[in-house]
């Protein structure tokens, strides 16, 4: 893909399913209760880009496409973005902003409660995304903190699991996906046999 037009392209591609949505909301298209529909149409999609993010660098070693990198920031801030319209939705549309009663929801309603953890652990990731803060944190700390991204998808994950209450097909299927990723994550480079006696090679 082009240096030029990738980035461009993959922003207006992650854009798309919002445009989709007030598209859909606009032409009344939202079925019999549009607020759920609006809830988990933009829940879907923040689990979804959780995991592609998620997705990149194991995608990128095992094809060798480097370039894939330069995307991994903004796959990850869409994450966040749906994941935040995801919450306003659900505090502002859903509950009117009844915060004594999105409270009770929390504390009674245990997804709700998974769901709220895991968006509280993206926050720090959106918010030291930024170049400066790298350079602020200093990379291994920066490094150190991005790996909430490994709590929050699973997290993301239970949540979803936890919401549907008979079709459980689609969270599994997230679900079996991500402990791929993560397994695949987690895998070191094997060691090649020494070539000669004194040189020993390493898979970097």
């Amino acid at each position: 893909m082009s240096r030029t037009w990738g980035k461009p392209l993959v922003f207006i591609a992650s854009l798309g399913p919002a445009i989709w949505l007030a598209w859909a909301a606009y032409m009344g298209e939202l079925g019999a209760n549009p607020i759920e529909y609006i809830n988990r149409f933009l829940g879907d999609w923040a689990l979804r880009f959780l995991i592609l993010g998620l997705a990149i660098t194991p995608v990128r070693k095992l094809t060798g496409l480097n370039a894939l990198a330069r995307f991994r920031r903004m796959i990850g801030l869409f994450g966040f973005f749906y994941a935040s319209l995801h919450i306003l939705n659900y505090i502002a549309i859903d509950q009117f902003f009844d915060w004594q009663e999105i409270w009770t929801d929390i504390i009674k309603r245990t997804y709700i409660t998974v769901g709220m953890v895991a968006f509280l652990a993206l926050i720090p990731l959106a918010v030291t995304s930024t170049n400066a803060m790298v350079k602020r944190l200093g990379g291994a700390r920066w490094r150190k903190l991005h790996r909430l991204a490994y709590f929050a998808a699973p997290a993301a994950c239970f949540h979803f699991i936890m919401m549907v209450k008979a079709d459980l097909r689609e969270p599994a299927i997230y679900s079996l996906i991500l402990i791929i990723l993560l397994a695949l994550r987690l895998k070191k480079p094997k060691k090649k046999s020494p070539a000669h006696p004194v040189e020993v090679h390493t898979v970097k």
